[in-house]
């Protein structure tokens, strides 16, 4: 049985065997598959872009180079261009102000002798209404108290002179934006802000001044409404919704956006992270961080979706992505050189530094 069934094989044309498929390895023919299934699903899925425009032609030139050159060059030449700039931990630590997750000098690193059952639990809700004393003695090292906006900040600010932010989306609760001077109506503070605060059981309001009063004083702040309950600062953590002014404004302004700016975002909380992806597909992208994050991942890749931050110097003609890597505040003073806006920028931080030294300055 065995030999005629060889022989049967034998004789039977290969072609017919096979009609539709040329001679190649079984390795390759899979890939072959998979790459008729990704381009099947990118055109079912139409190519999904939060802004609406999916049918930019990729030959076209959005930057003329790829680099910080490209991207001043390209505000230059558009005197109307509209900025949005997002911001992270990252511009705030030369402060004084520690991020998040360093190695060493986090402040979850600094968490373990709270004894939590993770770190995030000191910003979860649950665990809050349990054991506030974490959350506020962990506060005292994020209090706006006696720290002074940055070269970022300034450079946000200075934007903003020069007419050319649209808003500022940020993850911190410094309040440093405020501090810097930029106004309320152009800041979006995503994470939530130490500005004001509320009583969790009757919501009645607090002022900053209150809260710092009591948290730097190592008193946790009790309502002297309903004295019952436990004023929270208008912070958002773990499980709660983000500002309804986060979700109305972005749903505007980012398909109005000519360029975005990101600085010292680790990109990895959401939904601020996907922010990224809801400019238009002829917005240029520039990332000023110390290391490159928020890049497309191999599924957006394979399925052709415009997702993630895409750093290719070989894509000339329809690349929008660069990446500075470096000091966010050497990043923005370059750039601010770059523009001819060094002696503007100086003299703006001397001013307003100057102005909180004195004790004349107070955040909006």
């Amino acid at each position: 049985m065995d030999k005629e069934i060889k022989e049967d094989r034998r004789d039977k044309n290969p072609d017919e065997e096979k009609p539709h498929i040329s001679p190649k390895s079984s390795e390759t023919e899979d890939y072959s598959e998979m790459e008729r299934l990704g381009r099947y699903l990118a055109q079912k899925l139409r190519l999904i872009d939060f802004s609406g425009n999916d049918q930019r032609d990729e030959s076209q030139r959005i930057l003329r180079e790829l680099s910080l050159d490209g991207i001043v060059e390209y505000i230059k030449e558009n005197t109307n261009c509209k900025i949005i700039t997002m911001a992270g931990a990252g511009i705030s630590t030369s402060a004084g102000i520690p991020d998040f997750r360093s190695p060493s000098s986090g402040l979850y690193h600094k968490l373990e002798k709270y004894n939590l059952p993770h770190p995030q639990a000191i910003f979860e809700l649950d665990f809050f209404m349990k054991n506030p004393e974490p959350f506020f003695t962990l506060a005292r090292d994020l209090m706006p108290e006696g720290f002074k906006p940055t070269t970022c900040h300034y450079f946000i600010r200075l934007l903003w002179e020069k007419g050319l932010l649209l808003r500022h989306y940020t993850q911190n609760i410094d309040t440093l934006e405020r501090i810097a001077g930029l106004p309320s109506d152009k800041l979006v503070e995503a994470h939530g802000t130490f500005h004001t605060g509320r009583c969790l059981k009757c919501r009645a309001p607090y002022t900053l001044s209150w809260m710092k009063e009591k948290i730097m004083g190592g008193i946790i702040p009790k309502c002297e409404e309903c004295n019952e309950g436990i004023v929270k600062p208008d912070i958002i953590f773990f499980g709660e919704m983000l500002p309804e002014r986060f979700q109305v404004l972005a749903d505007r302004d980012f398909v109005q956006a000519d360029l975005l700016i990101i600085m010292g975002s680790s990109l990895v909380v959401q939904p601020f992270a996907s922010l990224i992806d809801r400019v238009r597909t002829t917005c240029p992208r520039l990332l000023i961080n110390n290391e490159k994050v928020g890049m497309q991942d191999r599924l957006s890749r394979f399925l052709g979706l415009r997702q993630g931050l895409v750093f290719d110097s070989r894509n000339t003609h329809g690349g929008r992505d660069v990446a500075w890597l470096g000091d966010c505040d050497a990043g923005c003073q370059l750039l601010a050189d770059k523009l001819g806006w060094r002696d503007d920028l100086q003299a703006l931080i001397q001013r307003e530094h100057e102005s909180l030294n004195s004790g004349n300055r107070s955040d909006n």
